[in-house]
């Protein structure tokens, strides 16, 4: 009887412990499957106030900027790589004339278009930059093309252009990427720059914000918990000399870290670079246990502010968490997170 009671008794133990293994199985793969995806972009900032804007300016800007972060986020959403997210969100910014990035990139001083980009890998650290081109579509694509297929980080001008036809990417026209607004703003800007003091040098000091910079840019996550982040830019209004921002330098305008977190900046390109923006939010996450918010704010409106730069970035963690700070009037941007679509422009709205 002593023996039968036993046997019973180790039955339903061992029982009770496959429950257990079983119940710990289910919850585990339902963590699994529940790791955070997100995707949060920029078009730009500026001086943009709704004195400025028209409230059908606005609702197109509101509408774009929605079908950048559905088309990054599908591809998240479909197990996709967040190097893939990036680029398709990137590029519906750039074949819009509504941003300074591909199609509404801005004109050089002798009236051309030169685009510049870079993208990021957190998980390899990988990169690809491209600088100065001038007939290659999508500059972003290019970058990307860089980090996958050369043994190089950065490609500049007719070298760039020719390993982009080598590698079969869309060529286009310069005239491509003109639109009349740009072409008006040159215009205005050559009027006040002619009036400076030192023309050649010194034109960033007389033109306002709008002139100065625009950019696009994407920060991803998959569900593999990897981070990619990348940028795309038409430039400052009326440069001359071959004149490169921080948008396609690795460290300065785009920065990606699974162990901290991915940054995408718009803003007055050199202050971006004397300080190493992107990657100093993402250093203040990894060694100073910074929230991106924390560390965002402290660059943005600390170590910047304090140097006379303008702009702001965009920062996600691994965990998804999100901040987009800036310290000019207004910054198009975007995120979405567990299929929640959010969008703004002013301070205000976030």
């Amino acid at each position: 009887m002593r023996i039968k009671t036993t046997l019973t008794m180790l039955t339903l133990a061992l029982a009770g412990t496959f429950t257990t293994v079983a119940a710990n199985a289910e919850t585990h793969e339902q963590t699994d499957s529940e790791k955070p995806i997100a995707l949060v972009i920029h078009g730009g900032a500026g001086t943009i106030t709704r004195a400025n804007l028209s409230e059908e300016q606005e609702a197109t800007y509101h509408a774009k900027l929605e079908e950048a972060l559905q088309a990054g986020y599908a591809v998240l959403e479909q197990g996709g790589s967040s190097t893939d997210a990036v680029i398709h969100a990137i590029q519906v910014m750039e074949d819009s004339p509504l941003f300074n990035a591909g199609k509404g990139a801005v004109y050089t001083w002798d009236g051309e278009h030169e685009l510049d980009a870079s993208i990021m890998n957190g998980a390899t650290g990988n990169a690809g930059a491209v600088a100065g081109v001038k007939t290659v579509k999508s500059p972003i694509e290019l970058a990307r093309t860089i980090m996958d297929k050369s043994v190089h980080v950065m490609l500049s001008g007719d070298g760039a252009a020719q390993f982009a036809q080598q590698q079969g990417l869309a060529q286009v026209d310069n005239s491509y990427f003109d639109t009349e607004h740009r072409y008006q703003q040159l215009i205005k800007a050559k009027q006040t720059i002619r009036k400076s003091e030192q023309p050649e040098q010194q034109a960033w000091r007389y033109l306002d914000l709008d002139y100065k910079y625009g950019t696009v840019g994407a920060v991803a996550l998959d569900k593999s918990g990897t981070l990619s982040a990348g940028t795309s830019t038409g430039g400052m209004t009326a440069k001359r000399y071959g004149r490169i921002g921080d948008s396609p330098i690795i460290g300065a305008g785009t920065w990606a870290d699974n162990s901290s977190c991915g940054v995408s900046a718009t803003g007055h390109g050199e202050y971006f670079i004397r300080y190493h923006v992107a990657a100093d939010i993402c250093s203040r996450v990894k060694y100073q246990n910074q929230t991106v918010q924390e560390a965002g704010d402290a660059v943005i409106h600390g170590v910047l502010e304090q140097a006379g730069g303008t702009g702001g970035v965009i920062i996600m963690d691994a965990q998804g968490h999100i901040a987009t700070p800036f310290n000019t009037e207004g910054m198009y941007r975007g995120y979405i997170r567990n299929g929640k679509v959010h969008t703004a422009i002013y301070k205000d709205e976030d």
